[in-house]
This record gives C-alpha cells, structure tokens and sequence, in this order.
C-alpha cells in the first residue's frame, strides 16, 4: 500500500534533489523538489509537508532563516542538510527547531532511513492525549504538538515536547544531560550539553510566559534537570 505521505525536498543542486526525490518515491512517498528559498513559504501557506529535506544553503533565502520562519506557525518536521560542518551550524540548525541534521555527502538511502525515523517517532506519539498523575492540570497533546495547561495551550517544537515529557513523566526524578541527550535526540553526537541548556531555556521561558507563576522545570546544579510542579495559587 502506497504510503500518501508527502515529503518537501529544498535542495538547489538539481542532480542531488532528483536523486533524493527519487529514492523518496520508491520508499513510498510523494516528494516534492524546490530549489530556491523564496519559494518555500508561500508553497507551504498553499500545500501541506508531512516531513521537510531543508538545505541550508539556497539561493534566495537560506535555510536557517527559512526554518525559523516555519517554525513560527508550524511543527511540521524538519530534517536539515548542508555541507558545511562547523558545530555553531549544527547547533543553530537544531536549536531553530530542527528535528534532525545530516551533512553532506550523504546516501539518499540514509536521508531515507532519517525520514523513516522521524515520521515513525511523530507516529508513535501521535493520535494521544497524556495526562499524568502530577496534582497539576496538565494534558500533553502529542498528535499536535502542543501541551494544555489549566487550559492554555502552549504549542512546542518536536523536541520541546519530546524534553518536556521525558521529565513530565517522572515527576521529581533528576534527569542528566547525558540521560537527556541519550533519550530525545536522533543523534547526539552533533549536539552537546549546550544544546540541552538551550532548549529547556526555550521550553522554560514558553511555560513562564503564559504562566507566570509556576516553575515546573528545575534546574539542579552541576547534575541536571527535573519535572517538579509548584503553581503558585492566584
């Protein structure tokens, strides 16, 4: 059965997206090819991406702004390739929001196996709403990417949510870095400690920002993190 699930490639060089787009089709899905940055949002504002190949280095417009510019109204997952290897790269690429990072040359068969990985994680975390026994009115929407608390929604990237519910899950357990990057991200050998930091800052100032007065995530020095609900009663 022909899976209907559509895959955007944004690759300038022409040989390289065909190849890709091909090898995408015969793993059962539709691709797409664009080959200029400009061209990317308003294609989306009109067609939907089940999962984004992004480049980084496209004429027009490159695809670190291009992915921040998504990730403002969308969570539509974004595998991000370039042949540019330096680690601020690697690190800004996911820390906009990308879920997964691969450098050139690569294999298609392996961008292939990253697209299969990624859609399978969104599909195992899909179709569910969790609520955990915390004392705090708290739902994690997978299947859209969002958390509801006290009946605010609080809409977060793939990782933020995947972050905020490995420590959600296991209120008051200490979580390390390591433990982190062992568990939410695909490869954690181009991530580091610092991109840790970085999200839960992001997930932390989200959950400030429409809750002023909670502190769920804790930071305990030199250890790690942990998941430990105090709402301050209004």
């Amino acid at each position: 059965m022909t899976n209907t699930k559509l895959v955007l490639i944004v690759e300038d060089e022409p040989d390289l997206a065909s190849l890709l787009a091909q090898y995408v089709s015969n793993a059962g899905y539709t691709a797409h090819i664009i080959s200029n940055g400009l061209e990317v949002e308003p294609w989306l504002e009109q067609n939907q991406a089940h999962l984004i190949v992004l480049d980084l280095m496209l004429p027009g417009k490159g695809g670190l702004d291009i992915c921040k510019s998504i990730r403002k109204s969308k969570q539509t997952p974004i595998i991000m390739t370039t042949a540019k290897v330096e680690e601020i790269d690697r690190l800004l690429g996911l820390e906009l929001g990308a879920d997964d990072y691969i450098c050139k040359p690569y294999s298609p068969r392996e961008v292939v196996a990253r697209i299969k990985t990624v859609l399978r994680r969104i599909e195992q975390t899909g179709d569910t709403v969790a609520q955990a026994d915390t004392g705090v009115d708290i739902m994690i929407d997978q299947d859209r990417l969002r958390i509801i608390i006290r009946g605010v929604v609080l809409e977060l990237t793939q990782i933020e949510l995947n972050l905020f519910k490995l420590l959600y899950d296991e209120p008051g357990r200490i979580f390390s870095r390591q433990h982190i990057l062992d568990n939410i991200y695909h490869d954690y050998r181009i991530v580091s400690d610092r991109t840790v930091d970085s999200h839960i800052k992001k997930l932390r100032k989200k959950l400030h920002d429409t809750h002023p007065s909670s502190d769920l995530i804790k930071s305990i020095y030199g250890v790690g993190y942990k998941f430990e609900p105090d709402f301050s009663e209004q």
